[in-house]
């Protein structure tokens, strides 16, 4: 790495072709730093948990599991019948290994981006919205308006919006990520 995340993570997602997650990155670090700014949360370190935190797509799918395996990452149920789940923690560890993050709360972001976690910090809650709002699925997302509402209350109304669309949705998913569970319990009992 040269020191310049950006550029660093851009370079090695287009040169194992993951040109779409880089464009991806781009947007979730423009919307984290917009949202740190607004929300008083460190702007460096949601840009750099931001532009990482799908660092791990260039780890196929189907090698995931040995691969989280492999960097000795304990795998939950969950995550073993759907390893594509594990990519917000294997870039994590990438974001450690390849590209020298020592930051606790940077990696901590990383590492929960897809499923949130209770007791996330303002910098998780940041990374998690952002990844929502500049999702890297065509249209608008359908929550889109009610989460960005919900900003003007506080990151964690914010954030609930998305797990209570998903909470609604949970029989329609392939997994509930333990994580995403107690998450929205969490900032629901705080209602």
């Amino acid at each position: 790495p040269t020191g310049d995340v950006a550029d660093d993570a851009r370079r090695l997602l287009a040169r194992h072709g993951c040109s779409a997650t880089a464009a991806h990155s781009e947007a979730v670090a423009e919307e984290a730093r917009r949202l740190a700014a607004a929300h008083a949360v460190p702007v460096h370190a949601a840009e750099t948990a931001a532009w990482l935190h799908d660092v791990s797509a260039i780890i196929p799918n189907g090698e995931r599991l040995g691969a989280a395996r492999a960097l000795g990452i304990e795998v939950l149920p969950e995550e073993a019948a759907l390893p594509m789940i594990l990519h917000q923690r294997l870039s994590a560890v990438l974001a450690r290994r390849a590209f020298g993050v020592r930051d606790e709360a940077i990696l901590s972001a990383i590492g929960c981006h897809t499923t949130l976690r209770p007791g996330a910090s303002p910098l998780g809650h940041v990374v998690f919205l952002a990844d929502k709002i500049a999702w890297d699925q065509p249209g608008e997302p359908p929550y889109r308006a009610d989460l960005i509402g919900a900003l003007d209350e506080s990151l964690e109304a914010a954030s609930l919006v998305y797990l209570t669309y998903l909470w609604e949705r949970r029989e329609t998913l392939r997994v509930v990520h333990p994580w995403l569970r107690a998450a929205y319990e969490d900032l629901s009992a705080g209602r």
